[in-house]
């Protein structure tokens, strides 16, 4: 058998990995014996030379069948969907649509990820909710799905195990934004799940891995064709990720944001995201005559409340005690009574009278990762209470002195360096003409 050594070798100098050698690569990685410096030398040599089709077809394969490969009731046929974005800021969007397609009468047995480099993860904001189990076995997330229709759980030692260790491995040494790494992640979680339909969120633009649309589209385009290789119907939406998604930034805030949308009160930007990919995938089941019907459909479950009994039943299932649970989903909840609250907080203002044209994601996401709601090791703590709510909107006109950002940290303060590079994120011009673009730009179907 070749050497591990010699597989890095291959690929550092631009070679093509067979697929006997990818399943070696992959076997070791799984069954821990190969060291944690080769795999993050694999994964360097990827990032830096790339993989054919073949290889990343290869690789999304023994990934997925690093471990155990689900299967469904016969009565769930064309009905078990899912959705994946590629990362961006303030992105919640999971936490709405899963309970949204499950009260269209979906299943939906999401599989989800921790927090990528300066993008959060649907995984450590569920966490925040005191008792939420993202960790099940199979047995078990077949029960929520009979019972709820809808779960969102992390990989485990059975679920694409093989992926739980590169997702991780990835985010500590720089190749998060390998295209091949990101179709072997995304693409083999969601082949473990044997899924009838599959839509992805590409994202372009500061905030997003993807810097511009003709990159976005190469790598949804590369994602739809890996999904097919699999036999799994797969569409991709292209959307735009250079401030944040909604107002709320963190883990716990972004929990409330998803709560406050599930009660009809989100903002349009989240629901634009939710109804679109919603409506795309209800669209690809036959559930919706068309992707107006589709978005329609969620729309309705979302502000009728359909979606919300949904997610609080999804809570309960995943360890959240009822009483906690009819407390997050109330009316007029105080959120902060079970999800903790940063003390103390701090709100910065803007230097200029005019129109706010600009609000940087990424300096935002990467500032809060420093002060705590990040992680710059693979096993690393978050807190989940840090994070930030802006105060303005894009296109609305400030005056000097006016708060714009409302910081929630710990220990230790902001630095002035960090304060600095905040107020930097907001871009005011006295005669600003600021356009409103719709987030949603293309989609591409199967």
């Amino acid at each position: 058998m070749t050497s591990m050594p010699d597989l890095i070798r291959k690929k550092r100098d631009g070679g093509a990995l067979t697929g006997e050698e990818i399943r070696t690569f992959i076997r070791c990685v799984t069954d821990g014996t190969i060291e944690e410096c080769q795999t993050g030398a694999m994964l360097m040599a990827i990032w830096q030379k790339g993989m054919v089709q073949e290889e990343i077809q290869a690789l999304t394969r023994e990934m997925m069948s690093s471990g155990e490969v689900m299967s469904w009731p016969d009565e769930w046929a064309g009905l078990v969907v899912d959705k994946h974005s590629t990362g961006g800021v303030g992105d919640k969007v999971s936490l709405v649509l899963a309970p949204a397609l499950a009260a269209c009468g979906c299943k939906v047995p999401m599989i989800s990820g921790r927090g990528l480099a300066h993008t959060g993860g649907t995984l450590d904001k569920l966490e925040s909710i005191p008792g939420f189990q993202v960790d099940q076995p199979t047995s078990k997330i077949l029960e929520i799905l009979h019972s709820v229709g809808c779960c969102i759980v992390g990989q485990t030692e059975s679920l694409v195990p093989a992926d739980g260790v590169l997702y991780a491995r990835r985010d500590v040494t720089s190749t998060v934004d390998s295209p091949p790494l990101i179709a072997g992640s995304i693409i083999s979680k969601k082949g473990a799940e044997s899924l009838n339909a599959l839509v992805l969120d590409v994202k372009f633009g500061r905030g997003a891995l993807c810097k511009d649309l003709d990159s976005a589209r190469e790598l949804a385009q590369l994602l739809v064709s890996v999904g097919k290789g699999l036999d799994m119907p797969t569409a991709a939406v292209l959307s735009r990720m250079d401030s944040v998604i909604g107002r709320f930034v963190g883990n716990s805030l972004e929990v409330m944001e998803s709560l406050e949308t599930l009660k009809g009160r989100g903002p349009a930007d989240l629901m634009e995201l939710v109804t679109t990919l919603g409506g795309v995938l209800l669209q690809m089941t036959g559930m919706a005559s068309d992707e107006l019907d589709g978005r329609r459909q969620i729309f309705d479950a979302v502000n009728g409340g359909a979606a919300l009994a949904k997610f609080q039943a999804m809570m309960e299932a995943q360890g959240v005690a009822s009483e906690t649970t009819l407390m997050l989903c109330s009316a007029h909840a105080d959120y902060h009574t079970v999800l903790g609250k940063s003390q103390p907080q701090m709100e910065l203002e803007t230097l200029a009278d005019g129109v706010v044209v600009d609000v940087c994601g990424l300096t935002l996401a990467k500032v809060l990762n420093e002060l705590g709601a990040g992680r710059s090791t693979a096993d690393g703590p978050i807190n989940h209470s840090v994070g930030a709510e802006l105060l303005v909107s894009l296109g609305q006109r400030v005056s000097k002195g006016e708060s714009w950002l409302r910081l929630q940290y710990e220990s230790p303060p902001p630095s002035p360096d960090q304060i600095s590079r905040l107020q930097s994120a907001l871009a005011v011009e006295e005669c600003g003409n600021y356009e409103v673009k719709a987030l949603v730009v293309e989609v591409l179907l199967p």
